[in-house]
């Protein structure tokens, strides 16, 4: 009882983070902050996912939580690269 009481209370917390990111994503100032907002989306979908793969004890989701994380690496490599060299024209 008490581990799916503290599951869905991480995973209840990290709803909130998702939610403050989004509003940072969608309201951000900046291209940058939108960046970072992306950037810290995917690191909550990949603790969601560690999380639910440690609490039903099925291992296969840490590939998957591996592949999202070799994912949003690549991209926030990439819009770093944008950011840093500009639009081409």
């Amino acid at each position: 009882m008490i581990e799916s009481f503290t599951t869905s209370s991480v995973l209840f917390i990290y709803g909130l983070a998702l939610l403050f990111a989004l509003f940072r994503l969608i309201k951000g100032p900046s291209l940058s902050d939108r960046v970072v907002a992306l950037d810290f989306i995917s690191t909550c979908i990949i603790g969601m996912i560690v999380v639910d793969a440690i609490a039903s004890g099925e291992s296969y989701f840490l590939s998957v939580a591996i592949v999202a994380a070799l994912v949003g690496f690549v991209g926030s490599m990439a819009f770093a690269m944008y950011i840093q060299n500009g639009p081409e024209e």
